[in-house]
């Protein structure tokens, strides 16, 4: 009976909750093809050129809600990863608060690539204009602003920037009324709105999006990705698309980082899972920003080289580099 009281007590420990999340190779998609037929990068006004091979983005399969007996597989398993909740889901942070922060830095991201790439190009914008890209549940916004409206300022200060727009309204106290200048259908409106806190700093709820200008149209056409891990390989694809010569020498590249609007390549997370996501589809080289290179040492799959990209200007030179048959590319 003892024998089994024991086997019942294990087996209930096995499915007990347990806070930690399961990361494992995620969807790659082609930033230079198609996503459900639908182009993941689309260009107006511009020659565009094709491409022989790919340029990959990496993303990263999170899985919550894991019992003993899930966790206890993802530590033994070769491809998966687990983590503390926490890591990826702060505490008093909601699931909507995670998901609204996700999509943003997504947005930002694709604006940033696109400015990066546009820099690399040489090209110059002619304007610079936020846009809100959609509003929160609950958003003290609602019945004011909309979906497309052009934010022109806060409190009588210009906004030029998503992040500049974040700092006034998170300048204000909680609960205070801010009043926002904004362009709707051609026509100059103002809303008073009151805002609400999140984490003790005010927000008005909506989550914006940067647009530069330029003389011809980029579309960045992927919503079902957040983070703004995909930057780097966004970049490469406007660069690639933009260009006659062939960045990817029909190869098949992968790569991860963050980008800013300068071209400077940030680290990111789940750097392991990446890279074998990469591998499976095809990849032979994978983009690697300078911060993760000591832990992709210790995770690359065989068959897969990793060549270190600080910059974008770095990417594009040592990708061209690898098109001319150069061996002495900056490895981790």
């Amino acid at each position: 009976m003892a024998a089994g009281l024991a086997v019942a007590l294990l087996l209930g420990g096995l499915v007990m909750p347990v806070p930690y999340v399961a990361l494992s190779p995620g969807p790659v998609s082609n930033t230079l093809g198609d996503s459900n037929g639908v182009p993941l990068i689309v260009v107006v006004g511009h020659p565009t050129y094709p491409s022989t091979g790919r340029l990959d983005l990496t993303t990263v399969e999170e899985t919550s809600g894991l019992d003993m007996g899930s966790a206890l597989r993802g530590w033994l398993s070769s491809e998966d990863a687990v983590i503390p909740e926490e890591a990826i889901k702060p505490p008093g942070k909601t699931d909507e608060q995670l998901k609204q922060e996700t999509t943003q830095q997504m947005l930002d991201s694709q604006a940033d690539a696109t400015d990066a790439a546009m820099r690399q190009l040489g090209v110059t914008p002619t304007s610079t204009q936020v846009l809100v890209f959609e509003l929160t549940p609950n958003s003290p916004s609602a019945g004011k602003l909309a979906p497309g409206d052009r934010i022109v300022s806060v409190n009588g200060r210009p906004v030029t920037s998503g992040a500049q727009l974040r700092d006034l309204i998170g300048a204000t106290r909680p609960g205070s009324t801010v009043r926002v200048a904004y362009s709707r259908g051609g026509s100059e409106r103002t809303a008073q709105i009151v805002t609400a806190e999140i984490r003790g700093r005010s927000v008005i709820g909506v989550l914006s999006q940067e647009k530069k200008t330029y003389p011809f149209t980029v579309r960045i056409q992927l919503n079902s990705v957040g983070g703004p891990s995909a930057g780097l390989m966004f970049a490469l694809g406007i660069v690639d698309k933009l260009t006659p010569d062939d960045l990817t020498g029909g190869k098949v590249i992968a790569g991860t980082g963050t980008i800013t609007a300068v071209g400077e390549v940030g680290p990111i997370g789940g750097i392991a899972q990446k890279m074998l996501g990469a591998r499976q589809s095809g990849a032979t080289v994978f983009l690697v920003p300078p911060d993760n290179c000591a832990e992709a040492k210790q995770a690359t799959p065989s068959g897969l080289t990793l060549v270190k990209a600080a910059t974008l200007d770095e990417a594009v030179k040592e990708l061209t580099g690898l098109r001319g048959g150069a061996t002495n590319l900056p490895g981790c």
